[in-house]
């Protein structure tokens, strides 16, 4: 008799610290969800933006700047969007970055093209009259800091991002409306499909 309450009070305790375990587990869930939306975010320094705005929320890039990069003035994050997500990253590269990249880029330009939905291959079209060029990734060291950027600002790996495009447009260039996911097997085999594009204003 005796050992069956022992056992019934121990199975007890152990059912309370169960809950409580389960309960700061499921509260820290809800926190890290919180963070990665934006909702909510934990203030660091001297920010005096309030902390819920979101309008202008904040997020705080903890890398060194590249020798090249100059002050690039306030950096901050617009909501245009929520579904589908759509942001703009003020100053994201300073203007030294995007001489660098303009002029690394330039002796390269070629007529832009599209890929062919139904073999993956590049082709010329009318839809796309602008010029372009793709940088290696991780080519150098300004290029990888670039990257990283990228990879920071969007939660998606350097590892499963494509290599910079440089594009070109002279008045009255353009890219008619398209989707930047690929509807194609040869892409998506090749390197997986698209999860998020990001556009940098040189």
């Amino acid at each position: 008799m005796v050992k069956l309450r022992h056992s019934r009070l121990q199975a007890k305790k152990w059912s309370t610290l169960t809950l409580v375990l389960s309960m700061l587990f499921m509260l820290t869930i809800v926190l890290l969800m919180l963070l990665a939306m934006g909702i909510f975010y934990i203030p660091i320094g001297d920010d005096d933006s309030p902390p819920n705005d979101l309008t202008s929320f904040r997020r705080r890039a903890f890398e060194k700047r590249s020798s090249i990069a100059e002050e690039k003035g306030e950096q901050w994050t617009e909501i245009v969007a929520w579904e589908p997500r759509a942001f703009v990253y003020h100053n994201f590269l300073s203007k030294a970055e995007c001489e660098y990249l303009i002029d690394l880029a330039k002796p390269y330009m070629v007529k832009s093209t599209v890929v062919d939905s139904k073999t993956g291959q590049s082709k010329d079209s009318r839809v796309r009259t602008s010029s372009g060029t793709f940088l290696k990734r991780g080519q150098d060291r300004i290029i990888r800091g670039i990257e990283k950027r990228i990879a920071d600002f969007t939660f998606i790996p350097m590892e499963h991002g494509e290599g910079i495009q440089v594009l070109h447009y002279e008045v009255g260039q353009k890219y008619d409306a398209h989707y930047d996911y690929f509807l194609d097997e040869f892409n998506t085999k090749n390197g997986g499909q698209r999860m998020a594009t990001l556009l940098m204003y040189l």
